[in-house]
This record gives structure tokens, sequence and C-alpha cells, in this order.
């Protein structure tokens, strides 16, 4: 998952500057902001009939898929699966 400090890097920004610009445009944390827009694209990629939940974790940067379903979790209410099926 990119951090703060790639993100950072990625627009020729200090960590702590982009972070202090992030804070202040959308009120969240750079973490929690970048957390947010992974999780937006999670969504969209669980409907992906050809991949599975472990395909989506390793695309989008997590190193385990199990860190991928808790933060999915965490920050939806619903493991990917669930999410998948609700929808």
């Amino acid at each position: 998952m990119p951090t703060v400090s790639f993100c950072a890097d990625e627009l020729n920004l200090s960590p702590n500057y982009f972070g202090d610009l992030i804070k202040r445009e959308t009120g969240k944390t750079a973490q929690e902001y970048i957390q947010f827009k992974i999780i937006n694209v999670a969504k969209e990629r669980v409907f992906s009939v050809n991949k599975s939940i472990s395909e989506i974790a390793y695309e989008l940067g997590f190193k385990y898929p199990q860190h991928f379903t808790r933060l999915f979790k965490q920050k939806t209410g619903l493991s990917p699966l669930e999410y998948k099926n609700l929808n």
C-alpha cells in the first residue's frame, strides 16, 4: 500500500508538507486519505469476476491479503466478499 512518503515523493513534496496539504483540503490525515482512496478503488475491483480478493489485494500494493481484508472491513463494515454479495 502506498505510504505517505511514497505519495509525497511522487509529487516532489516533503511528507510533512504533503500531510499538511491533505489535512487542510480534506480534514483527514494523509494516511486516512490514502486508505480512503484505496478502499474506493477496491470497492470497484471486488466486482471483477476474474479476480480473487488476494489478487486485488496484491494489485493494490498489500503484502498480505489479510491486511487488505482487515482494512476493507474496518473502513466499510463488511469484508470484501460480503460487500460483493450485498451489492
